[in-house]
Order: structure tokens, then sequence, then C-alpha cells
């Protein structure tokens, strides 16, 4: 009998260490659907920009794509639309909200699985600040460096 309550509560503990923050599960309820990237911009910096995004497509082709969270299971995809610029298609990923520190607010992150849910990045990924996240819009930044000077991507969303 005590084996077993030591072994309940044992589980107990590690699941309760496992489980995402009231906050970031919030985030996460807040991200599940479907989204459109209606603008991509750049800060901090000036001058023209074009950028190959996610080493996956150039900006333009960015704008206008469709993103789907799925909450209950950190999947998701974005569709890029076909051009003669743009190998469209879908990108499936994993996704999740990693809660904020000193240095960052809440962040999205991300990596590339394929159709069956295998991860196809190496464990490498991406991640994004959360700076503006409601039930119709979202606001995400990445901070690079180009040239060796800093350079803020604006990615702004809105929910369909």
């Amino acid at each position: 009998m005590v084996k077993q309550f030591f072994f309940v509560a044992l589980a107990g503990i590690v699941f309760a260490s496992c489980s995402v923050s009231k906050n970031a599960r919030s985030q996460q309820n807040l991200m599940s659907g479907t989204w459109s990237l209606d603008n991509i911009s750049y800060e901090n910096n000036s001058g023209n920009f074009k950028s190959v995004i996610f080493n996956d497509a150039e900006d333009i082709c960015f704008e206008g794509s469709d993103w789907f969270f799925r909450d209950n299971n950190s999947t998701g995809r974005y569709t890029i639309a076909q051009s003669t610029l743009c190998n469209g298609g879908d990108r499936f990923f994993r996704w999740s909200v990693v809660e904020p520190s000193q240095n960052y607010s809440s962040q999205l992150q991300f990596k590339f699985i394929d159709e069956n849910r295998k991860d196809i990045s190496g464990g490498y990924g991406y991640r994004l600040n959360i700076v503006n996240l409601t039930e119709q819009a979202m606001t995400l930044k990445s901070n690079v460096s180009v040239d060796g000077q800093p350079v803020t991507i604006v990615y702004e969303f809105s929910k369909k």
C-alpha cells in the first residue's frame, strides 16, 4: 500500500513538473485555430530588406500565407501559395509557448516535422517573441543580425 502511494505521488510530481503553466496554456488556447500572416515588416534598421524566412522561402512568399495551430496536440502547419517566386505547399511543425524570462516575453517556438509528425529538422527550431496576442490579432517578432547590425522582423497575423 505504501509503495502504491509512493508511486502515485511520484507520478503526480513528474506530471506537474512537465505541465504547462496557466499563462502558457491560455496563450496556446488563443493561438489555436487558423491565422493569416498579413504583413512582414522590419524594425531597428533602415533600408530595404529581402530575407529568407525560416530557411524556407523569401519574405514575400509568407505574406498572405495561412497558419493553423492545433493546441490539443501542439502541431500545426503553414501554407504558402505557389507562384513563380515561391515553392508553394504545406509545411508542418510542432509548436509550444515558452514562458517569459527576464530577457524576453513569452515566445512561440516551433520545429519542422513531416506529415507523420516525425522531426525533420534535426531538433533545430525557431523562437518568435509574442508581442501581442488577442482573439483576433497576433504580432510576433524575431531578432536577427544583418551585417552585424540588429534587425527585428515583425509578423502581423489576423484570425480567420
